[in-house]
């Protein structure tokens, strides 16, 4: 399907200057503030100010210097569809497209600062421009993937009293379908070429909009974004974020994990729906003034991911572990990748025999990091760190990154507890502000002077950080703690193996047991399932602690289609306990 006008004509509408065009005024910056004040503040080394808003304090800037010749050559936003369209944007016209996409928001639309809009799209230009002119207008907005389904949608729209709705066609269906119970709802705004009985048309509205649009003098701790985040009970809590706490909470993250430069070209394969698109495709990179790479690559494809890194001047590469598990399945030295120097994961563990294949097939080393939506990066490998396989790095600033225990005490290295970080007299501006609506759970994260992550690690005597697992992911069988990621871990190194999850199974002795789901590589396709499974837990007993192997394995033809570890094992548990 195609998503923008039709392409002819989005080339020259998204890429030609008309005759005349003004940009608008330059947002007026209180200082005017600099990316090294804002390195300052990320390091909690100089006050917040009063009021930020990244469109006007930081994109515009960015603009600014492409005018002045600061900046290179570059894009700030690179979009292709793998079937020869393509969209280049400059700071200077994601600026002038993003107030017309504001202009759209405010007027025919009738949104007010401060209203929530749900905003599902793909991966697609509009998604980029319409998070834009939300931050332009102070709207609030709240990206979902589209594969959330009616029951999904219902709950968010309802949940955060949403005012407007953003989606594609995919999504039409399931909107339509829940809409008489959604009252608060005013808006619905279809992003695509064909019209739709009861939405406004994006693509209509957006041609004929004003260039001119004042950008909101929002407050530092005002409202963004909301994120849905899931947890074991009960329904998505809403994560709000502030202006700050994303538009500037997230530049040492652009710096030192991901080492972009104003040159540099990042591709991050997050779907938009989820809070890694903002810190990779938005904010982090951004901050940098570094140009996003986009491919709208609807379902992954190894072949088409590769073909990509050696046709485009991709320099910086991150992605969820579960795509480099992919990846070293090719023989990757066929493939002479264009520029790439910088590789990152996140989302999920890192297994060490992954990190290892990866390295000896490209040279390149992959720079793990641990975070939340909640509070953002908590840990990485940077570049200039020694790297220890297994590890997700050390603790970055602005945090200080302990183990405690459950009364709150800290924890000596290579003990095994929950991964906090201590707070001092003020909460950080780089932390959600709250769950909305639940002052109960946005209380419970807190836990004496340490907000709790809910993960639980180790630190070893270098300051490096082990992920062990979920809190609630971690298996108790007769009595033994058992983090999935290490059964995961030694699994993948067999032959056979291509990818596994692992979760708790009900056991009538045990209480309850540790189960693989295995998806098997072509060779092992056809032996004996009874051999296999023996072999395996043979394996993982010589791996790691006998009394981790699994003693149950099912072989699976594929996981759930989630891009992280953490969602899989979710689904695959509550099927595995009859949950709902």
């Amino acid at each position: 399907m195609r998503i923008l006008f039709s392409y002819q004509a989005s080339r020259l509408l998204w890429l030609t200057k008309p005759p005349g065009q003004k940009f608008h005024t330059t947002h007026q910056l209180w200082g005017p503030l600099t990316l090294n004040d804002f390195e300052a503040i990320n390091r909690c080394e100089r006050a917040l100010p009063k009021n930020f808003n990244f469109a006007g304090d930081v994109l515009d800037q960015w603009s600014q210097k492409e005018k002045t010749g600061e900046r290179p050559a570059n894009p700030a936003l690179w979009w292709v569809n793998g079937q020869g369209d393509e969209v280049k944007w400059s700071f200077g016209e994601l600026s002038l497209l993003s107030r017309k996409a504001a202009n759209v928001l405010t007027k025919p639309c009738g949104l007010q600062r401060g209203d929530r809009v749900a905003v599902i799209l793909p991966r697609i230009p509009e998604w980029w421009l319409i998070t834009v002119a939300c931050m332009r207008t102070g709207l609030v907005f709240m990206p979902g993937t589209t594969q959330l389904t009616a029951k999904d949608i219902l709950y968010r729209l309802q949940a955060s009293k949403a005012k407007c709705i953003v989606a594609s066609e995919e999504v039409v269906p399931a909107v339509e379908s829940i809409q008489a119970d959604c009252p608060d709802v005013k808006t619905k705004l279809l992003v695509s070429p064909h019209n739709q009985n009861g939405w406004l048309n994006f693509q209509e509205l957006f041609r004929s909009a004003s260039e001119e649009h004042s950008c909101v003098e929002t407050g530092s701790q005002e409202p963004m974004a909301i994120y849905f985040t899931s947890g074991t009970t009960g329904s998505p809590k809403m994560a709000q974020h502030s202006q700050s706490s994303m538009g500037i909470g997230y530049t040492l993250c652009g710096r030192y994990w991901l080492d972009l430069k104003s040159s540099d070209v990042i591709w991050n394969m997050s779907d938009t729906g989820w809070v890694k698109a903002a810190i990779g495709s938005v904010f982090s990179s951004w901050l940098q003034g570094a140009c996003v790479f986009v491919h709208r690559m609807a379902q992954f494809d190894p072949d088409t991911f590769l073909d990509t890194l050696t046709t485009y001047p991709i320099t910086t590469l991150c992605s969820a572990p579960t795509v480099y598990r992919m990846l070293v399945q090719k023989d990757l030295k066929r493939y002479k990748f264009k520029k790439l120097r910088h590789c990152l994961t996140g989302g999920e563990p890192l297994n060490p025999e992954v990190q290892e294949q990866w390295k000896a097939q490209t040279g390149l080393e992959l720079y793990e990091g641990y975070g939340q939506t909640e509070v953002g990066i908590i840990c990485a490998n940077q570049k200039g760190q020694e790297i220890k396989a297994g590890s997700m790095g050390k603790g970055v600033l602005p945090y200080d990154v302990q183990i405690i225990d459950e009364n709150g005490n800290i924890l000596p290295p290579g003990k095994e507890g929950e991964i906090a970080l201590r707070l001092t007299s003020t909460r950080p501006f780089c932390f959600f502000s709250e769950y909305v609506n639940n002052p109960e759970k946005t209380a419970a994260t807190v836990r004496g002077n340490f907000y709790v992550t809910g993960d639980r690690g180790v630190m070893d005597s270098d300051g490096y950080f082990w992920f062990v697992g979920r809190a609630d992911d971690v298996i108790i069988s007769s009595g033994y703690r058992i983090g999935p990621f290490e059964v995961e871990s030694a699994l993948i190194e067999h032959p056979a193996v291509v990818e596994s999850a692992v979760v708790s199974s009900p056991d009538p002795i045990r209480g309850e047991v540790v189960k693989a789901f295995v998806v098997l590589s072509a060779p092992f396709k056809s032996s004996n399932p009874e051999k296999l499974t023996l072999e395996l837990q043979d394996h993982v007993k010589k791996s790691t602690a006998p009394y981790k192997y699994p003693r149950k394995v099912e072989f699976v033809q594929e996981l759930p289609k989630t891009i992280t570890g953490k969602i899989k094992r979710n689904v695959l548990r509550d099927q595995e306990w009859g949950r709902k």
